[in-house]
């Protein structure tokens, strides 16, 4: 069975043991009410409170309240309120990806901004780095301290001496549950995930370990996946609404989020969850938060898709038939930016999503069996790892105390936060501290200045392409295609970012 397969598989039975540990056991389960409004009425807590719940939290802004309940009537109840558009409860789960064996740049800002070195214990070993020119890059700005970029995931090592620096330890903060918790052994890193999606975005330049892609810009962990690595939606909703309401410049999800794989549009049980979340998503853009996002492991053709056998995720997945009306989340929201995985031959991960409207740029993510030479011998991608996490592939760093420890892994999880970190970069170099953003370029303006300086990519050749032909779709089997052109196609989008073209301001 292909890893990216195994893998998945073992999250399904993760996920269906967990339920099966609390059958029949009367706990009260997680619910989000939408309402039609983007609003909350005056007497929404009565009406949760009237059905039989308790209000876990309220986001007025976007029209969502979380709510607990253990009585089988609270949907129904609620239902019953013609301003409510629908409840669904979360007592499913969502799962990380699982890491897997034109407009013009303009003028610089006046932002903050000061070169980098990449010349840590492990710069050498960082060939991901060197595929999007982050050196290059960080000789002219390793970003600024004024930006600020939010890693949803599970949580971040506070202790790991290569984040430290740059820990915005006020902004930091755990969803898990839906309700905001800032007391640091809430929101660190029980996981690993979210530990080294975070070193690949702000790991600090300064002789330890690796060198992020924006090493002097702020990092601050919000809490989202728990310690299995499972993402409920709650906890995505609470972790929007806590990066724009405290106007986080960027955030990166590794993640897909929702009981289901791909979520229908008129599918009565996943719309007021879809729905929450898209809603929290645009929140935070219109706060000017930039949104990056894995698109997912499966080989699949998120702009084709016509099965999903994973679904729901509690397990076993039901075989289902779907159309372009259900989609992965967060990456096919409008305005998040969805990025597939290169490895070091700077093709397409094996494993990973893709899709014409889908795929915005690509960045290293890894690719152990298509794509190994002398610069990446095991085929993945180095970043920061919690020393009490178990990792297969470990590299330690004696020279720190306590020892730093750092973790090889593959996966579009892996490919997001370079994008992130650039989007970073990118805030830092064009921002503008007087301006009504307070120094934020607009999502939409980093977005078009992250994908017009990726250096193109064509689709692959024949003989290229039937080297995939092992991995097809996991979701329906079958083989992986793709469409466009070198300009834009579903496997690259625009192209591999280019760290040093997107930094440099036009003549």
């Amino acid at each position: 069975m292909p890893s990216h397969v195994f893998r998945r598989v073992l999250v399904a039975i993760a996920a269906a043991s967990f339920m099966l540990a609390f059958a029949g056991v009367a706990s009260a389960a997680k619910y989000v009410v939408l309402y039609k409004a983007k609003g909350v009425p005056a007497d929404g807590g009565a009406v949760i409170r009237n059905a039989g719940g308790t209000v876990v939290a309220s986001y007025a802004q976007i029209g969502v309240i979380i709510a607990d309940s253990s009585l089988s009537s609270f949907r129904a109840t609620l239902m019953k309120d013609s301003r409510i558009e629908g409840v669904s409860s979360t007592a499913r789960f969502a799962s990380q990806f699982p890491d897997v064996e034109s407009a013009s740049s303009g003028s610089e800002g006046d932002l903050p901004n000061a070169p980098a070195t990449d010349a840590d214990t492990f710069s050498g070993l960082q060939w991901d780095m060197r595929q999007i020119q982050a050196p290059e890059a960080h000789a002219i700005t390793g970003g600024s301290p004024s930006v600020l970029v939010g890693d949803l995931d599970t949580g971040l090592d506070k202790d790991h001496p290569d984040l430290i620096p740059n820990i915005d330890f006020a902004n930091s903060v755990s969803c898990v549950g839906g309700a905001p918790d800032q007391s640091p052994a809430a929101w660190d890193d029980d996981n690993g995930h979210g530990t080294h999606t975070a070193g690949t975005i702000a790991a600090a330049a300064n002789g330890v370990g690796i060198v992020g892609v924006a090493p002097n810009v702020k990092i601050a962990g919000v809490k989202v996946g728990d310690t299995a690595g499972f993402f409920f939606p709650e906890a995505i909703v609470c972790g929007f609404m806590w990066a724009g309401t405290h106007r986080f410049d960027v955030t990166n999800n590794s993640y897909f989020a929702d009981p289901f794989l791909f979520n229908c549009h008129n599918d009565p049980v996943q719309q007021a969850i879809w729905k929450a979340e898209s809603r929290a998503i645009a929140y935070a853009q219109s706060q000017g938060v930039t949104v990056v996002a894995a698109e997912g492991n499966f080989s699949d053709d998120l702009a084709h898709p016509t099965q999903d056998i994973l679904s729901p995720d509690t397990g076993p997945g039901e075989t289902r038939t779907i159309h372009n009306n259900c989609v992965v989340i967060p990456t096919e929201v409008a305005g998040v930016i969805g990025v597939t995985a290169t490895g070091v031959l700077r093709q397409k991960s094996f494993y990973s999503n893709y899709g014409v409207s889908v795929t915005e740029v690509a960045a290293p993510g890894g690719d152990s069996i298509l794509q190994r030479n002398a610069e990446a011998v095991n085929g993945r991608v180095l970043s920061t790892y919690p020393a009490e996490q178990p990792c297969t592939r470990r590299l330690e760093d004696p020279t720190t105390t306590p020892t730093s420890v750092y973790c090889y892994l593959q996966g579009t999880s892996m490919a997001s936060p370079h994008v992130a970190g650039l989007a970073a970069l990118v805030i830092s170099r064009y921002g503008d501290s007087s301006s009504p953003q307070n120094g934020k370029l607009r999502p939409g303006r980093v977005a078009a200045i992250i994908q017009q300086t990726a250096d193109p990519q064509p689709c692959p050749d024949d003989a290229t392409l039937a080297l995939y032909a092992p991995f097809p779709s996991f979701s329906n089997g079958a083989a992986q295609t793709c469409q466009g052109g070198t300009g834009y196609n579903s496997w690259y989008g625009k192209g591999i970012i280019n760290a040093l073209s997107a930094i440099t301001p036009n003549p």
